[in-house]
């Protein structure tokens, strides 16, 4: 009985208890029950109360790890801000010994660009073996191997006009790059001026541009190689900053603005309808003023259905704008960026003047590989699902950058960050002054990011505090190591700045 009595006690098995018995025979009658609970117990319940004392041992292992979680989430509980001197240097020796730690580990890990991974790519390998026969390579009468058709495949023109919700018409094919048309559209604003241009942009005085911030940063050094003055505009949840957007524009000098509408990088924002509209409506004082229409991921959600758009090009006819815009994307993050195709959207007396330009460069972009893509990604509902296949490499790649950062930053009060369902991206906002240190850090433990400053204008962020995380790349598991040695370079950078 004393053996089993503390078990009986331990789990609380009340129910078997005697109930209470009034006279001089309810002890005789308790002591009675609990002998016969004690040979149930060491005999005929002997396996019971065994399986019952293995429960036990993984029920104690599974208190004593809660409690353990539970006494790290107490301990990280209190932000650097609310903690003492000697609390901040026991942590920096802690996250300083983890930090050595993680470099005796020799990684090389990389997560500079928003890469798709090798799975994604042999996912999609099948493309390459669509056309096998010269029978293949002839549609609508036209033979895609030889020269002709500057502005690309009728099919073509007709896939990426059911994707973006323009006309086909409106449609140029280039090649496997968008970011090569973007550059060609201003390389030829500022050689030969726009259709609206008074005088080609290399002959004004000052030219400007509008760089929503954090952005794209091949967007800012595009326009800084020609010179152009970069004006910083601060982003919001919902777009652009747009009552100093049209504030800004009152200036002749302000040729034009860059824009990536939806899932923004790095901070994964989709500009709201109403931003949308008050670009299309805008008024600028610049007749060739440009809004350059990056679509990059319009159909690359990875958390959740697909998120329509309305047409840019649409509105700014509507809005008596029709040559104001100029749109761009790509299959690069749908088929193989290295072997993709591209597609500049904008209005036909555009696309007239711009294919005399472009007439003096090429005779044709890689129709072969246009035609493939058509065939394999047939049509707006087919590729959709194709993107269904990437969120499930992707979804848990960004599931692990925000877990990491939600257990092991949040508490600490060091940084925030967005949460984006689709995109390439991880937007984190250091502390003011911790990016540049962190990424440092990071490099000096063997994981490469996105240089810091590198989503403003001219690499300059005012508050070293933006960070661009690209979690695409490597496979969940490295992911994983790389966030570790993230979190512990921004916890260090962060205990520098307090202890001085």
């Amino acid at each position: 009985m004393t053996e089993a009595t503390p078990f009986l006690r331990k789990y609380d098995i009340t129910f078997l208890c005697p109930p209470t018995i009034p006279g001089r025979t309810s002890l005789a009658l308790r002591g009675i029950l609990l002998l016969s609970l004690c040979v149930f117990a060491f005999c005929g319940g002997y396996l019971f109360i065994l399986a019952f004392f293995q429960m036990d041992g993984i029920l104690i292992k599974e208190t004593r790890k809660k409690k353990k979680c539970g006494k790290v989430a107490k301990e990280m509980s209190a932000a650097y801000k609310d903690r003492t001197t000697e609390e901040l240097k026991q942590e920096y020796a802690s996250v300083k010994t983890e930090f050595e730690a993680l470099k005796e580990k020799n990684l090389k890990l990389n997560m500079a660009r928003g890469k798709p991974g090798k799975a994604q790519l042999d996912m999609v390998s099948d493309i390459l073996t669509v056309l096998t026969t010269p029978e293949d390579c002839i549609v609508d009468g036209v033979d895609a191997r030889n020269y002709g058709e500057l502005t690309g495949l009728r099919c073509a023109k007709e896939f990426w006009a059911e994707l973006l919700g323009c006309r086909p018409e409106e449609c140029f094919i280039g090649g496997n790059a968008s970011l090569t048309l973007m550059y060609d559209t201003i390389s030829k604003a500022y050689t030969h001026g726009l259709l609206h241009s008074e005088k080609p942009w290399c002959k004004l005085d000052t030219v400007k541009w509008l760089c929503p911030a954090p952005g794209y940063d091949r967007h800012f050094k595009v326009t800084e190689s020609f010179g152009f003055e970069l004006i910083t505009v601060p982003m919001t949840p919902t777009g652009p900053d747009m009552d100093m957007v049209e504030e800004l524009v009152k200036d002749p000098a302000v040729k034009g603005i860059w824009c990536v509408p939806k899932y923004s990088n790095p901070d994964g924002i989709i500009y709201s309808d109403e931003t949308i509209h008050r670009l299309a409506a805008l008024k600028p004082a610049a007749p060739d003023f440009t809004i350059m229409w990056d679509n990059a991921y319009c159909v690359h959600e990875f958390d959740g259905d697909f998120v329509p758009f309305e047409d840019i090009l649409t509105l700014c006819r509507e809005a008596g704008n029709p040559d104001m815009v100029f749109e761009f994307a790509s299959t690069s993050k749908i088929t193989l960026p290295g072997a993709g195709f591209s597609v500049m959207a904008t209005s036909v007396d555009n696309q007239k003047y711009m294919e005399k330009l472009l007439s003096i460069q090429t005779i044709s972009y890689d129709k072969v590989n246009a035609l493939r893509h058509v065939r394999y990604l047939k049509n707006k509902e087919h590729t959709l699902e194709l993107m269904k296949k990437h969120a499930a490499f992707l979804k848990p790649k960004f599931e692990c950058v925000l877990r990491h950062l939600d257990e092991q930053i949040a508490p600490l009060g060091i940084a925030s960050w967005e949460r984006p369902k689709g995109g390439y991206f991880v937007s984190c906002n250091t502390a003011p002054g911790l990016a540049k240190r962190t990424l440092a850090l990071c490099k000096e433990a063997g994981v490469v990011m996105t240089g810091a400053g590198a989503t403003f204008p001219y690499g300059k962020d005012p508050q070293d505090s933006n960070i661009r995380i690209a979690p695409s790349l490597p496979p969940v598991e490295e992911l994983e190591q790389a966030m570790d040695v993230f979190c512990t370079c921004l916890k260090l950078a962060a205990l520098e700045q307090k202890l001085g």
